[in-house]
């Protein structure tokens, strides 16, 4: 599935065109199978992906968000998504988190 980008004032087109609301991440996606030339002006290159501010039309993610490439959680070993959170700003900061409630359970 491809997400979309797609502001709640453009759902009923997107919907119209066949693309599908994904109540768990909150985001309309292009199911698999369907071609994604009607759908290019909600899939923005370069989009750091996540909610987006329907109002606004401006994404909505944390600091340190990664899109990751599946459903999973990524607080639970991934083979597929430890290679896409190597490095990055998150996994810094789960790090960051995981010595902080080391050192609160020393206390």
């Amino acid at each position: 599935m491809t997400f979309l980008n797609v502001p709640y004032a453009e759902k009923d087109e997107a919907r119209a065109l066949g693309a599908r609301w994904n109540p768990g991440r909150k985001r309309w996606y292009v199911p698999d199978g369907v071609a994604l030339e009607r759908f290019q002006k909600w899939l923005k290159e370069g989009s750091s992906g996540g909610r987006v501010n329907s109002a606004a039309a401006k994404p909505v993610v944390g600091a340190n968000y990664v899109e990751l490439p599946h459903a999973c959680n990524p607080f639970e070993p991934c083979a597929e998504c430890a290679q896409a959170l190597a490095g990055t700003p998150w996994q810094q900061a789960r790090a960051a988190l995981a010595a902080t409630v080391a050192a609160l359970g020393k206390r």
